[in-house]
């Protein structure tokens, strides 16, 4: 993992956000899509369960809560049960909400998606409907959410201002916060709405447009790298912004300051829902920055976040532990696979968000023989991943294996097991079992060789609970580490 860029996530904690934007509800209703409707041409959704999230900056919010972040929201809502609704689920994710403004004469902006289920579980949204009011704030709403606003710039870290142009964000909004942040010298960050001109955040320090964004306010395609640096020069020039960071899907992104230009690719991913992908880079950009991270660094974090999120169905706010995981996975080659028992939870969860499997085993692993070998390698059948809890040395000694075990250190049969292909993960355990380290884990799969079956094995119960199940493995005879060491003091001997 980039020491550089997990160091700029650690600072993460604390950096105070100013937020501003147009808070949305966002609404799911569930359903078994299984038959075409008789009076029209259309899906049958017959509703299993609904719920509801923040959208828009309020799932800006949510995303840098998640990343550690405090944070102070600043927009408007209705006078009605979705404005109750959102501000209340702000509070409890621990926002500011003192700049969030109930206005009677409009709706809360909600967005109600309707789901299928096929076979009862895969996800497909067939339709979203939206109630909302885009024109712009009356006067009196508008002026009191400028002068709450100007008044929270001098206690952030930096500012967001996320536009989906819903009659929140205006030109007179946004130049008297860029005009405050000038005092401070705080960074002013902008997702844009899908505008033909940017005009209206002018003197902003960062614009982070998508390709289709940035296409729109050129007037031109950004359909490769080249394009969208040159659009993006032209429009930071027109619209008097400092920079920009245009992300660029499965090109990564682009980073344009100064008159120059720097890509900044990415990793592949699988991609299920790009929603939300917008509001996890702007986030991920705002806390980096905040931490006083260089715009290429944030944006490489950045890219890290959005690629996360388009893993997953609908806004899903992702964590800083998740995102140490992602780099941890992308250098994996650098870092090894020995790992601390809270790195490994974090990849783990990751990875199972991928749709992969765990199996587990453990030992001491004193001397690796073939026995070892063959019995690793039939672990790893059961599952797509590997892990292996590793003995410490005191706890080797507790076991009472003999004075002079174990015959290597921690560290070394650490190393041995790290360079066999079929095992993913090392990870260490102080106690005399790896009962702790299993209910940690929660392995899909406990493994231990057939010699076990009468012994009782740790951490079966809980892993069969769970929904997991034990296998007991085949040994090769004739092979074990006591019988090795046996045969090297005989030897001696003679």
């Amino acid at each position: 993992m980039s020491s550089k860029l997990a160091n700029i996530v650690h600072a993460f904690a604390g950096k105070r956000i100013l937020l501003v934007g147009d808070l949305i509800l966002d609404r799911y209703v569930y359903g078994d899509a299984e038959r075409i409707s008789p009076e029209a041409p259309v899906p049958v959704l017959r509703t299993v369960e609904s719920s509801e999230t923040v959208g828009g900056s309020a799932n800006v919010a949510a995303c840098l809560r998640a990343l550690g972040c405090s944070v102070t929201c600043c927009g408007v809502v209705g006078e009605d049960l979705h404005g109750r609704t959102l501000r209340t689920m702000l509070s409890e994710l621990g926002c500011d909400t003192g700049g969030v403004i109930a206005d009677d004469s409009r709706p809360t902006t909600t967005k109600t998606r309707l789901v299928g289920l096929a076979q009862h579980r895969h996800r497909q949204q067939l339709l979203r409907v939206d109630e909302e009011d885009r024109s712009p704030l009356s006067g009196a709403i508008a002026t009191d959410l400028a002068k709450f606003a100007v008044s929270a710039v001098a206690t952030a870290d930096a500012i967001c201002i996320e536009d989906y142009d819903k009659g929140v964000i205006s030109r007179a909004l946004v130049e008297a916060i860029v005009a405050e942040a000038s005092k401070t010298k705080t960074p002013v960050l902008v997702d844009p709405a899908r505008l033909t001109s940017y005009d209206r955040y002018r003197g902003a320090t960062v614009v982070t447009p998508n390709r289709e964004e940035l296409s729109i306010a050129s007037g031109t395609r950004c359909n490769d790298t080249d394009a969208a640096a040159t659009a993006a020069m032209r429009v930071l020039k027109e619209s008097g912004i400092d920079s920009a960071v245009v992300t660029l899907d499965r090109d990564g992104a682009i980073v344009v300051a100064r008159g120059e230009s720097e890509h900044v690719p990415t990793i592949p991913r699988s991609v299920y829902d790009n929603t939300g992908a917008g509001d996890a880079v702007l986030s991920m950009l705002a806390a980096a920055i905040a931490a006083g991270a260089e715009l290429r660094d944030a944006a490489r974090l950045a890219n890290v976040s959005g690629g996360l999120e388009v893993e997953k169905f609908g806004c899903v706010p992702i964590k800083a532990d998740e995102v140490l995981a992602d780099l941890r996975l992308s250098e994996r080659s650098e870092n090894g696979k020995l790992c601390s028992c809270d790195e490994l939870i974090a990849e783990l969860t990751l990875r199972r968000d991928r749709g992969e499997s765990v199996a587990f085993t453990n030992g001491c692993f004193d001397i690796l023989h073939a026995g070892h070998v063959d019995f690793l390698k039939r672990c790893r059948r059961e599952a797509s991943l590997l892990v292996v809890g590793l003995n410490a040395d005191a706890s080797i000694r507790r076991l009472g294996k003999g004075d002079d075990r174990p015959i290597n250190p921690f560290e070394d049969r650490a190393a041995v097991l790290s360079a066999i292909e079929c095992i993913d993960y090392v990870v260490g355990f102080e106690e005399d079992t790896p009962e702790n380290l299993i209910r940690s884990i929660k392995p899909d799969v406990l493994a231990k060789g057939e010699d076990w079956a009468q012994k009782g094995i740790v951490g079966g119960d809980f892993v069969k609970k769970n929904g997991g199940k034990v296998v007991l493995i085949p040994l090769v005879k004739g092979r074990s580490t006591t019988s090795v060491i046996e045969r090297i003091r005989n030897t001696k001997s003679d």
